[in-house]
């Protein structure tokens, strides 16, 4: 068997690649990061129960939302559990599919199946502030399944301000918000985590990479792109998951705020 001799990559064609070692030596150096890792479990763990300590906000359970069935009380969401996870998902009134919020896009195509939270008693939806009849048309179009939602018009934290992942607790008909979170937060899904773990990771000009790395580009770049694949965030680029829908051709616009971007 022939074995790679360890070497340390110094050429112009290797400088945006990590060196090349014998499996002993790759080990060495795993182990050394796993130390850091472990640690940083363990913070996550001590941040989890303190979030498990947080005082909690009690909320109307009784406030109609909108969905497939009509108006329904907020109460319903948890569908008999006692607890639920809501994704509050950013609406561009009138705009068509393609000028709706990239970043909730990457949310709703990754929450698409609650089983697992389910059996352990815990609830999905996701919610959003447009009207019921241009979130139906969109939610078919992506195909999605999971129980959505509108809030137009209601105050936060069931409405308002959108983009955030909630937790809610239910004690008999009393609602409370628990917590949550927005920004980076809610990173727990979609691709990002799994993207820090691969070589290159996010691609993006904010991470700290080793000289000769490839130039990242900015944060977001790779959640839009043309009929080609090429991301891009011009007026002819879809959120990606759209283009594996049905009649999800080229465009004219994305559409939002009435004017091109």
């Amino acid at each position: 068997m022939t074995t790679t001799p360890e070497r340390t990559a110094t050429t112009a064609e290797e400088s945006d690649r990590p060196p090349v070692v014998d499996l002993t030596t790759w080990q060495a150096a795993r182990d050394e990061l796993l130390v850091r890792e472990k640690a940083h479990t363990h913070a996550g763990d001590a941040i989890a129960a303190a979030r498990r300590r947080l005082p909690m906000v009690e909320v109307d359970g009784t406030v109609e939302v909108v969905g497939p069935d009509g108006p329904v009380p907020f109460l319903d969401l948890f569908e008999g559990r006692n607890e639920l996870m809501l994704y509050q998902h950013m609406w561009h009134d009138g705009a068509p599919h393609q000028g709706q919020c990239e970043g909730c896009t990457i949310a709703a195509w990754h929450l698409r199946d609650a089983v697992y939270l389910n059996s352990r008693g815990v609830s999905m939806a996701i919610v959003t502030t447009g009207a019921w009849e241009e979130v139906a048309r969109y939610v078919a179009f992506m195909g999605y399944t999971q129980p959505w939602y509108s809030v137009h018009g209601l105050d936060a934290p069931i409405g308002g301000e959108m983009g955030n992942l909630a937790f809610f607790l239910r004690d008999g008909d009393r609602v409370y918000l628990t917590y949550s979170t927005t920004g980076r937060g809610t990173e727990v899904y979609g691709p990002f985590h799994l993207l820090d773990m691969t070589p290159y990771g996010r691609g993006e000009t904010w991470e700290d990479n080793p000289d000769g790395w490839p130039q990242g580009q900015h944060a977001c770049w790779y959640w839009r792109t043309d009929a080609d694949g090429t991301s891009t965030w011009g007026d002819t680029s879809r959120p990606v998951p759209q283009w594996t829908r049905p009649g999800a051709g080229p465009v004219d616009t994305l559409g939002r705020h009435g004017h091109h971007h």
